[in-house]
């Protein structure tokens, strides 16, 4: 299911929108869009990945969030709930928007067939911009694979990329864990 366009806006129109709203909707560029429904393999991942997180992140000053946590980009304006969120030592609330928080240190998005472009590219070209973001990661629905892009430390501009397949941990350097990628890929329901 694609995310449909429903209206231009302010961004104060639509966080006045978003609170009364009974679904969620991204903000891009004046435009505000509902978000597409995932499915139960989407949903399942991303809980396992918070799961996982949470559990590696206990006693640290961290927290992991859900897809309910909104996400707005102060430099493009964008507004979006990732599937995961971890932000790290405090929130940082958005100045126009008190339910939005701009310093997560890492998201992740799990793919499907209709968002997999934009994660690639509009979305993740607006995440770039987030000063707080240490890594970006494209958890695959197909296939057991795991992306991570991570922040140069020297050269903020600068994006390293790992690929990572079955039997690999996959280590989030800005957390200090790493997740085993069999494991997440595991469906106890299959």
């Amino acid at each position: 299911m694609e995310a449909r366009e429903l209206a231009a806006m302010t961004h104060a129109e639509y966080v006045a929108f978003e609170s009364a709203a009974a679904t969620k909707h991204e903000y891009v560029n004046g435009r505000v869009y509902a978000m597409a429904g995932g499915s139960p393999e989407h949903s399942r991942l991303a809980a396992a990945l918070i799961r996982d997180l949470s559990a590696q992140l206990h006693g640290k000053p961290c927290a992991t969030f859900s897809s309910d946590l909104r996400v707005r980009v102060a430099a493009t304006g964008r507004s979006t709930y990732p599937d995961v969120a971890v932000v790290c030592h405090a929130l940082a609330h958005d100045t126009e928007d008190g339910n939005a928080v701009t310093n997560p240190t890492v998201l992740v998005e799990v793919l499907s067939e209709s968002t997999e472009s934009d994660d690639r590219g509009d979305e993740w070209a607006h995440y770039q911009r987030i000063p707080a973001l240490r890594e970006y990661v494209l958890v695959s629905q197909k296939h057991a694979r795991v992306e991570v892009f991570t922040r140069d430390a020297t050269e903020p501009d600068l994006w390293h990329y790992r690929d990572h397949g079955p039997g690999a941990r996959v280590v989030l350097e800005s957390l200090g864990v790493a997740l085993d990628l069999d494991a997440l890929y595991a469906n106890p329901l299959a």
